[in-house]
């Protein structure tokens, strides 16, 4: 989900926001099937898979996801740099009900932009902590999610060069 906030000096600050409960919805669902699809005998391996979201192991899901949203800010930091504003930072874990990540972009910024954007973010963060959750219960499996995250964070920076970069159009004489 994202939306615009206000309009400065020919610039717009615009928020992608990432609900807590949806991305944990993803990530317990592809845990989920990870689990039921397991070639396993044992149903305590297979139920250590899919209790991701269950007290305890939900823990690491958000520090993950704690990891995983301030590498999406540093890489799409063209647009998200800003002053410090907290000179003291703790790392008490905090269970917070969005994720947010705000971003300065040009007036005539694509909403179609935004939008992808904010999709392979959210593709991202839960790639990447099933990733994580697999590298503990299922390691033979890690992998897979983790080409997946890579391949997100991939197309985020292809698109954000993309955006960035001036086309230039040479000039022909004919």
């Amino acid at each position: 989900m994202s939306c615009f906030l206000e309009e400065k000096e020919g610039t717009l600050n615009a928020v992608l926001i990432f609900k807590r409960s949806q991305l944990l919805y993803d990530i317990k669902n592809y845990a989920f099937i990870e689990g039921s699809v397991m070639e396993t005998e044992s149903n305590h391996n297979r139920h250590m898979v899919q209790d991701v979201g269950e007290e305890g192991n939900v823990d690491r899901v958000t520090r993950v996801l704690d990891l995983a949203i301030a590498r999406c800010r540093e890489l799409l930091y063209p647009y998200t740099k800003r002053e410090i504003d907290r000179p003291a930072l703790d790392d008490r874990l905090k269970e917070r009900p969005t994720y947010g990540i705000v971003l300065t972009v040009p007036k005539g910024f694509s909403q179609t932009s935004l939008t992808l954007l904010e999709r392979l973010v959210h593709e991202y963060l839960v790639c990447k902590a099933v990733s994580d959750w697999l590298s503990i219960t299922n390691p033979p499996k890690a992998q897979t999610w983790e080409v997946k995250a890579e391949d997100a964070l991939t197309e985020i920076r292809t698109n954000l060069n993309t955006r960035i970069a001036r086309v230039r159009i040479r000039p022909h004489p004919f």
